[in-house]
């Protein structure tokens, strides 16, 4: 292979153009705010999820409260509606437990975005800082 003999006449180096260095500075920081807000948007789901099941136990606890008020015995006597009706009371217990864990599991689970989100942020900040700089050195070099 021959080689020119004035450099103007040798072929450009695709890496060497800054298009290239902030093109790929760009799509990562792009990839980076892309994933920040996809994390910023599971949080906000992963709320309202857990306030959707709250509202829905709250809701059979109450539909419980009403059936036992509205087929409640006239005499004291009845021993299958006391049973039954201890039944049903455990079963308010159990979505009150129920409502806890997933109180609980959505804290940690919004916690652990949250750290998750933190970090990415950072991240973005630092590759947009980079990429700032990296273009104020190419824009001083010509």
């Amino acid at each position: 292979m021959e080689y020119p003999e004035k450099p103007s006449e040798y072929p450009e180096n695709p890496w060497e153009h800054k298009d290239v260095d902030s093109a790929f500075g760009t799509a990562k920081v792009d990839s980076l705010k892309e994933l920040v807000e996809e994390i910023e948007d599971l949080i906000v789901e992963r709320d309202d999820l857990s306030q959707d099941f709250i509202k829905e136990g709250e809701k059979m606890k109450g539909n419980i409260n009403n059936f036992l008020l509205q087929h409640a015995p006239t005499n004291e006597d009845d021993s299958e509606f006391a049973r039954e009706r201890a039944e049903l009371r455990k079963k308010q217990m159990d979505i009150s437990e129920l409502q806890l864990n997933e109180r609980v599991g959505c804290w940690r689970d919004i916690a652990l975005l949250k750290k998750e989100l933190r970090d990415k942020e950072k991240e973005l900040s630092e590759k947009t800082n980079r990429a700032e700089m990296i273009g104020k050195i190419l824009e001083e070099d010509d």
